[in-house]
C-alpha cells in the first residue's frame, strides 16, 4: 500500500507545470476555487435543471435539503439550537433517531447569555457551538433568537436576549461571528414580532413604524449588517395580514431591499402558507410545512411543499417565470460555498473539556445576585457546617423540555450535586428537602431523563419537612422558579400566569420564617411575581444553564467566583406594570368573521405601547419596579465617578467619546458593568426618558481603578422619523445618564449635537 501511494505522489510531481495548469484550466467554473464566488454560482446556476433548482430549495427530511449530486453538491444539514445541537431525530419524524455519539454540551440559554452583558461570551460560546455542530455534521445552526421580551408570559424568552434593542444588538453580532467562523451558519430567528407564542401561527401584529425600526428590528439589523449572518428564520406571526416567512414588507423590502441582506431566509418549521406568496415574498428555503413546528405532520410530504413540485408545475404552466427561483438559488448555492463547500472548514468536536469550560463561564457570568441583605451570600464556608438545599429544581434536569431546544446532554450537574461536591471540600453536611412538587415528566421527542420525580407526599408534608430541617441549618437554598413545561418557559405556549407555580410561594414564606438565612435561586427565563421579597434575605437568578449548573451556581453561591451578571429585561411587580398588560392589548383580539359571534382565525394584537417597552415603560409610568432592567450586585463595591466627555458639542457626522473612572472599592475581585444612557432633553417627537446607547464591563482586583470610555455617534441619539421613513438625529440638547443600572444612573454630562 505504501508503494502504491508513493507511486501515485510521484506521478503527479511528474506532471509538467504546463500539465497542471492544463488541468486547472479544465476544472469546471463552479468547482474553481480560485474563481469568484459570484462567478462560480453564475456557472452552476446555467448548469442546473429546472428539477434541480427546486431540489435545493426545500426540505426533503425533517432537517434536511437536498444537493446536487450531478454537480457534487451535497445535502445540508440543519439543526434546532441556540442553546446546543439537538439529538438527531428520525428522517421523516420528530422523534430522536436514538443514536448513541448526538450527545452534546448544553450552553447556558440565551437570557443568560445576555445577563453577562459581555460580548466575549457571545464569541466563545458561538465557537464551542460551532465545533459541536461541525462534529455532528451540521451546516446551518437555528439561532440565535433576537425577537424582545414584551411580555414575562412569553413562553419562549428565555430563548431570547431580553427587552433592549441596543443590548440584544451588540450581543448577537459575536455569537453569529464565533459561529460562523467555523464554517456553519447561524440562522438568526424568529423575524420578526414573534413577542408570545399563544396561537402563533394567528396573531397578526399592528405596530408603527417607529416601533418597529427602535424596538423590534435593531437585532435583526445588526446580525445582518454587522455580524454577517448567513441565513435568517420568519416568524410564524403575521404583519400586515401576511405571515413572515413570506412577507413583502419584513423580507423583501426591509431584509433584502434596505439591508442588501445576501443570505437565505428559511421558513420556520411549518411558517409557509400560499405558493404565490412563497415565491414572490422572500422565502428561499422551505421547511416543515404540514407540521405545527414541533410535533405534528404530514409523512413523507416533501414533494409536495409550495417550493415544490406545485412551484415547478407552474414554472412549467407558465405561471411564474425563473427570475424569482434564480435569485433564491443563487442564495441557496451562496451558502452552499460558506458550508458545505467550504475547503477551509475546521473540523469540529464533541463535549470537550474546553466546551464545558465556556458553559461554566458564561453561566458564572451571566448569574444575576439580585438581593443580598445582611451579606447573606457568600456562604460562610468557614463558619457553616450545615446547610439546607430545598426545591424540586434543585434536582430536576432542565435541558430536556421547552420545545425545539431541547437536548441529549452527555451531562448535567444538578444544582444539588453541585453544592454537596463543592462544600463537601469544606466538611459541610449538605441536606435536602423536595418542597414541593411541580412537573415529575422528563421526556421530549423520545429524549428522557431517566429521573423518577414522584412524591406522593401533600403540600403540608412537603412544607413541614422542608420548615422542620430548615430550622436547624446554618443557611437554607431553595432552588424554585419555573421549568420547560407546557406554559412555563416553553416554546408552544405562554405562561398563564406571573405568579410562581406549584404553591411556592406559601413554601417561600415559610422557610423565610424559619431560617434567616434564607436565600431563594430563581431558575428560570422570564421574571416572576415575588410578593415575599422583603422577607428573603438573598435572591439570586439562576436561569436555565445547562450542563454546568450545579458547578456555577456552586461557585457564585460559595464566593469562588463573583456574580457579575445583570439583568437583560426589567423585572416588574406585576404584569399591569408593562406597556403590553396595562393597555390590555396582549394577546390580541379574535377578528369577527360573518357576523359578531362567528369567531375568525385570526387574533389582531396591536402594540399599543409603541416604543415603550420594559424600563422605557416603567419610566414612562414612573413605577418602581422590583428590580431594574440593568440591575445585579457584587460580593465586592464599586465606585464609579469622574465622567467627563472629549467635547461638548458634536456634529452630526462626528463622535463623543464620555470616559468614567471605576474602582474596586471592597476586598474581591470582581466585574462591574458601566452603563450609558441618553436622555434627549428636547425633542420634536415623544422620546423615552432614557435609551441604552453603550456598556462595558471591567474586571478590578480590590483597590485597583480603570478608565472606561464608551464612543458614540449620532445614531446613538437618533429616532425613527415616520414622516420620512428615515432615521434622524435632531441638533439640540442631550445629556448622557452614566451608571451600573437603569435606576442607578447618578452621573450626567450634558452635550449638543449640531
Amino acid at each position: 500500500m505504501k508503494q502504491f501511494i508513493l507511486s501515485c505522489v510521484l506521478s503527479v510531481a511528474a506532471i509538467a507545470p504546463s500539465q497542471a495548469q492544463q488541468t486547472t484550466r479544465q476544472l469546471p467554473v463552479y468547482l474553481d476555487q480560485t474563481k469568484p464566488v459570484e462567478q462560480r454560482i453564475d456557472d452552476a446556476i446555467s448548469r442546473m435543471t429546472l428539477a434541480e433548482k427546486i431540489r435545493i430549495i426545500h426540505a426533503q427530511s425533517k432537517f434536511s435539503s437536498a444537493g446536487v449530486p450531478r454537480l457534487g453538491f451535497p445535502d445540508f444539514w440543519t439543526d434546532d439550537g441556540p442553546h446546543g445541537v439537538r439529538p438527531d431525530v428520525l428522517w421523516d419524524e420528530w422523534e430522536q433517531a436514538g443514536q448513541t455519539n448526538d450527545s452534546c454540551v448544553a450552553f447556558p440559554a440565551l437570557t443568560c447569555l445576555a445577563a453577562s452583558w459581555n460580548p466575549q461570551m457571545s464569541r466563545i460560546y458561538g465557537e464551542a457551538l460551532g465545533e459541536e455542530a461541525l462534529y455532528r455534521g451540521k451546516d446551518m445552526i437555528l439561532g440565535p433568537g433576537v425577537n424582545i421580551y414584551r411580555t414575562p408570559l412569553n413562553g419562549r424568552n428565555f430563548e431570547y436576549m431580553g427587552e433592549d434593542p441596543f443590548l440584544a444588538s451588540i450581543m448577537v453580532v459575536p455569537y453569529i461571528q464565533g459561529l460562523q467562523s467555523k464554517g456553519v451558519s447561524a440562522c438568526v430567528k424568529h423575524y420578526c414580532l414573534n413577542n408570545d407564542e399563544e396561537y402563533r401561527h394567528q396573531v397578526n401584529v399592528i405596530v408603527s413604524d417607529r416601533a418597529l425600526h427602535e424596538i423590534y428590528l435593531p437585532a435583526f439589523k445588526a446580525a445582518v449588517e454587522k455580524g454577517k449572518t448567513w441565513g435568517i428564520m420568519g416568524a410564524y406571526n403575521l404583519y400586515k395580514n401576511e405571515h413572515n416567512c413570506h412577507n413583502q414588507w419584513t423580507l423583501n423590502k426591509i431584509l433584502k431591499g434596505d439591508w442588501k441582506y445576501d443570505g437565505v431566509v428559511v421558513s420556520d418549521w411549518g411558517g409557509a402558507h400560499d405558493l404565490e406568496q412563497s415565491v414572490k415574498n422572500g422565502l428561499d428555503m422551505e421547511f416543515g410545512t404540514w407540521t405545527d413546528g414541533l410535533t405534528m405532520g404530514a409523512t413523507n410530504a416533501y414533494d409536495n411543499y409550495y417550493l415544490s413540485m406545485p412551484y415547478m408545475k407552474a414554472i412549467q404552466e407558465g405561471k411564474f417565470t425563473q427570475k424569482e427561483l434564480d435569485d433564491k438559488v443563487r442564495r441557496v448555492l451562496r451558502l452552499f460555498y460558506r458550508t458545505t463547500m467550504n475547503p477551509n472548514r475546521p473540523h469540529g468536536f464533541l463535549c470537550s473539556e474546553s466546551h464545558y469550560a465556556a458553559a461554566r463561564q458564561i453561566a458564572e457570568e451571566g448569574i444575576v445576585l439580585l438581593q443580598n441583605r445582611n451579606n447573606v451570600l457568600p456562604i460562610n464556608t468557614q463558619k457553616a457546617k450545615r446547610v439546607l438545599v430545598v426545591g424540586e429544581n434543585a434536582i430536576k434536569m432542565m435541558t430536556v423540555g421547552g420545545g425545539s431546544s431541547s437536548l441529549k446532554v452527555q451531562r448535567e450537574i444538578s444544582p444539588l450535586d453541585g453544592l454537596k461536591t463543592r462544600l463537601g471540600k469544606d466538611g459541610i453536611e449538605v441536606d435536602y428537602a423536595r418542597g414541593y412538587v411541580g412537573d415529575v415528566t422528563g421526556n421530549y421527542n423520545g429524549v428522557t431523563t431517566g429521573q423518577n420525580l414522584e412524591d406522593k407526599r401533600s403540600e403540608a408534608e412537603l412544607i413541614a419537612e422542608a420548615v422542620e430541617k430548615a430550622k436547624t441549618a446554618d443557611y437554607v437554598i431553595m432552588f424554585g422558579g419555573l421549568n420547560k413545561s407546557d406554559f412555563q418557559d416553553c416554546e408552544g405556549h405562554d405562561r398563564k400566569h406571573y405568579e410562581l407555580p406549584y404553591h411556592q410561594d406559601k413554601l417561600i414564606e415559610a422557610l423565610a420564617k424559619a431560617n434567616r438565612n434564607f436565600v431563594y435561586v430563581n431558575i428560570s427565563g422570564n421574571a416572576v411575581a415575588m410578593p415575599w421579597k422583603a422577607k428573603v434575605a438573598g435572591i439570586v437568578q439562576g436561569w436555565f444553564i445547562g450542563s454546568e449548573s450545579g458547578e456555577a451556581l456552586a461557585s457564585i453561591l460559595t464566593g469562588d467566583a463573583n456574580p457579575s451578571g445583570k439583568l437583560p429585561f426589567t423585572w416588574v411587580n406585576s404584569l399591569k406594570e408593562t406597556g403590553a398588560h396595562a393597555l390590555n392589548t396582549y394577546p390580541g383580539t379574535w377578528r369577527q368573521e360573518g357576523g359578531a359571534s362567528t369567531k375568525g382565525n385570526i387574533i389582531d394584537e396591536e402594540y399599543k405601547e409603541g416604543i415603550y417597552v420594559g424600563y422605557r415603560w416603567t419610566d414612562k409610568e414612573r413605577i418602581k419596579p422590583t428590580f431594574a432592567f440593568g440591575h445585579g450586585l457584587s460580593y465586592t463595591q464599586f465606585a464609579i465617578s469622574n465622567l467627563r466627555s472629549d467635547k461638548i458639542q458634536m456634529k452630526q457626522d462626528g463622535t463623543i467619546t464620555f470616559t468614567v473612572n471605576v474602582k474596586n472599592t471592597g476586598k474581591r475581585a470582581g466585574a462591574e458593568t458601566v452603563q450609558l444612557y441618553i436622555h434627549d432633553v428636547k425633542a420634536s417627537v415623544d422620546r423615552p426618558q432614557k435609551e441604552l446607547k453603550g456598556f462595558q464591563k471591567v474586571y478590578l482586583q480590590p483597590g485597583e481603578s480603570k478608565d472606561i470610555s464608551i464612543t458614540i455617534n449620532k445614531e446613538a441619539l437618533s429616532f425613527y422619523d415616520e414622516t420620512s421613513s428615515s432615521w434622524k438625529a435632531e441638533a439640540g440638547k442631550f445629556e448622557a445618564l452614566v451608571g451600573n443600572a437603569a435606576d442607578n444612573l447618578k452621573l450626567k454630562k450634558a452635550f449638543e449635537l449640531f
